[in-house]
């Protein structure tokens, strides 16, 4: 139960009718799919994003589209969604996979096979390949698979979420005399997708064959004595939410992994088949899994780009890729002292990817090794799984410091990792809890406590991100390191609060969700607009990675209705209609999509004589302001302000070469310089970063 109830804003209503959430995060979607799209993109990088596309939109359908599917069989309104909306995203989404594989066919294949790399169907495989293919697949395929023949005794079988498997119309009766006419052929996981001819057959260049080519191809070598029909590869994508009812379970731990042994067999919501599946075998299977006919999308190729990455992986060729990004060590610490010493000194700042989250893991190392460190409280949100953050703590525990670790069971797809983390650290003696009942806890922080004298004095860190060292090379974020006593007590304090049933104490510095945060941006944001009518300086720039929150959309529409100048630098949703003639006319929304995935939250709002910046663990969503434990913290230092100012909002900005533009209509469009080089906020900072240039200067 929560400890305290949290205040609720007066709501502000502009009036104006907000755009479709779904609809905007499809939107995204399409700007990702343009660096796919872009011949300047190296053409393993433009194959990557095609799979990340692919990627997104089945989280997509794993999410959100229970809640249309749920309208459509209801045929009635369920709060925002209805059977027309149902159709609607369904058909966007749609629209989406059939440019993926156009560009897959039309542009990608010819341009890879330029370059010597083919993937060959079984129509194009000489004599010697089609050898080695049936030699694989009687070796390395077969023996894994089971044809299951449809009848009263063989029910269809449960089908995983996201799995490849194929559906067979036979002819003929089998061994028992049944004239069982339909087959499923479950492929299993353990099988590579993608899979290299050896350069003694693949003739000039790299060949591949893809494994539903080599199913496909020797389909009749699983039904010997029947004769094979019509055929197709299919792939279903199910609701992945897991469901657990926190108030009613005794152990959340145990009740999550049991609901993992389930997720794969979720209610279906998409059915993918090849583009020559005929009616009645995509009919049948729709009936199998209770779809309607808009829930059917037929691929001009694999069901599943996503497995085609493993290609890039076969490919050993650095003009075909991004060239490789070395981060500097973070140019505030100094690898050879202390970072206690330097962080008393004044707050740190490590930008990443541009710095190296190294520095992060240096500040855990530090305070593991340092015999004057009593106590090491983490958050754990998305580790990955990379060890190095939990080997750390787990050394710090064998040196008897007391651990404590705030792990979150419910990080969605990433419930199993965490888990055994959790089960790892408590084995050793670390305090693991799992947060508050209801709630997400999705603040990043650490905090040390050191014995300095007959002082005990706390050094924190907080983030925007993970503590995950992988995705800290791909995703921009920021990393605070300080030991401002305010900042550090309000830490401590929230994490007393999530480890035992006290009452939330006052923050001093922090602000924190469900509590307060989304009511103090809302007395930002008013503020800023009361500055407007007043005629003093009046601006906000927001950067995050979602805007869906009514009631912060809302204050900003009327905060810029009275004059405040407003940039929200938004990555994925917004449903602000921006740039409306009289309406919203002072709001602008652009969207960066990058070589790093966008990530950071900082928040800037000037209201007259007052400047503030605060950076954040939570995007501007209903989620993370009512139903996640969330931070945002202030940035008081001067240089650090200007450097997030410069490096964080003005650059992405300026940003001419990655940046869209939100229109009136609710349209983006790519930004277009014209008269100069197009400018890339990310490659600015990479070469402002880059180790060979720091030491040139």
């Amino acid at each position: 139960m929560l400890t305290q109830n949290p205040p609720t804003p007066t709501p502000l209503h502009s009036g104006i009718e907000l755009l479709d959430r779904d609809g905007s995060i499809l939107a995204f979607n399409e700007r990702v799919l343009d660096w796919a799209r872009r011949p300047e993109v190296p053409l393993l990088e433009r194959l990557r994003y095609l799979c990340i596309v692919s990627s997104n939109l089945d989280e997509f359908f794993e999410v959100r589209a229970d809640l249309h599917m749920a309208a459509y069989r209801l045929q009635e309104f369920k709060g925002a969604y209805n059977v027309d909306t149902f159709k609607a995203v369904y058909q966007d989404a749609r629209n989406l996979v059939n440019e993926q594989y156009k560009l897959y066919n039309d542009v990608l294949l010819p341009s890879l096979e330029k370059e010597g790399i083919r993937i060959l169907s079984h129509g194009s495989r000489n004599a010697a390949q089609k050898k080695w293919v049936q030699a694989y697949f009687r070796r390395e395929v077969k023996p894994l698979l089971v044809p299951v023949g449809l009848d009263p005794a063989h029910p269809f079988p449960q089908v995983a979420n996201k799995s490849l498997n194929f559906i067979v119309q036979l002819s003929g009766k089998d061994a028992f005399g049944r004239s069982n006419d339909i087959a499923i052929v479950k492929v299993p996981r353990v099988l590579p997708r993608v899979i290299p001819l050896p350069d003694k057959i693949a003739g000039k260049g790299k060949a591949f064959v893809l494994l539903s080519s080599v199913i496909r191809a020797h389909l009749n070598d699983l039904f010997p004595g029947r004769v094979v029909g019509q055929f197709s590869q299919f792939r279903v994508t199910r609701n992945s939410d897991l469901s657990v009812d926190e108030e009613e379970v005794e152990n959340l731990r145990t009740a999550l992994r049991k609901g993992l042994q389930h997720r794969q067999f979720g209610q279906a919501l998409r059915l993918e088949v090849s583009d020559s599946c005929t009616e009645h075998l995509s009919g049948f299977l729709l009936n199998q899994f209770s779809l309607p006919d808009t829930a059917l999308f037929r691929a001009a190729g694999p069901v599943n780009l996503v497995r085609l990455s493993q290609l890039i992986d076969w490919v050993d060729d650095p003009q075909l890729v991004f060239p490789p990004y070395q981060s500097s060590f973070p140019k505030q610490l100094n690898q050879s002292s202390s970072i206690f010493a330097r962080i008393q000194q004044g707050d740190v700042l490590v930008h990443q990817p541009f710095e190296s989250f190294d520095g992060v893991l240096a500040f855990l190392k530090e305070a593991v090794e340092d015999p004057n460190v009593l106590a090491i409280k983490q958050t754990i949100y998305r580790t990955g799984s990379d060890p190095a953050m939990i080997n750390l703590l787990r050394e710090a525990v064998r040196r008897g410091k007391e651990v404590t670790a705030v792990v979150e069971l419910k990080a969605r797809f990433d419930e199993e990792a965490n888990i055994n983390w959790a089960e790892q650290l408590e084995s050793i003696g670390a305090q693991v809890v799992y947060g508050v009942v209801g709630l997400k806890t999705h603040a990043k922080m650490l905090l040390v406590t050191r014995r300095e004298g007959r002082l005990l004095k706390r050094y924190g860190h907080l983030s925007t991100g993970n503590y995950n060292p992988r995705t800290a090379k791909l995703y921009t974020d920021l990393s605070y390191l300080t030991c401002d006593p305010r900042m550090t007590a309000d830490m401590e304090t929230l994490f007393v609060h999530l480890a035992s049933p006290s009452r939330m104490g006052r923050m001093s510095k922090l602000w924190t969700a469900p509590f307060q945060l989304q009511h103090k941006l809302t007395e930002k944001i008013e503020a800023v607009g009361e500055a407007a009518a007043k005629g003093l300086p009046a601006r906000i720039v927001a950067k995050m990675n979602s805007l869906t929150d009514p009631v912060l959309i809302h204050a900003l529409i009327v905060a810029g209705q009275k004059g405040a100048q407003i940039d929200l630098i938004v990555r994925g949703a917004c449903m602000l209609p921006a740039g409306i003639p009289g309406k919203t006319d002072n709001i602008r929304v652009r969207s960066i999509i990058g070589r790093f995935l966008e990530h950071s939250r900082v928040f800037f709002f000037e209201a007259g004589a007052d400047q503030d910046i605060y950076l954040s663990s939570a995007d501007w969503m209903t989620r993370n302001m009512t139903r996640r434990v969330e931070l945002a913290w202030p940035v008081l230092d001067l240089p650090l302000r200007q450097r997030i100012v410069d490096e964080c909002l003005l650059a992405y900005l300026h940003d001419t070469r990655n940046a869209w533009t939100l229109s009136a209509d609710g349209k983006y469009r790519r930004v277009e310089k014209q008269g100069h080089k197009p400018q890339s906020a990310q490659a600015l900072l990479m070469q402002k970063y880059s180790p060979a240039i720091r030491k040139a200067k």
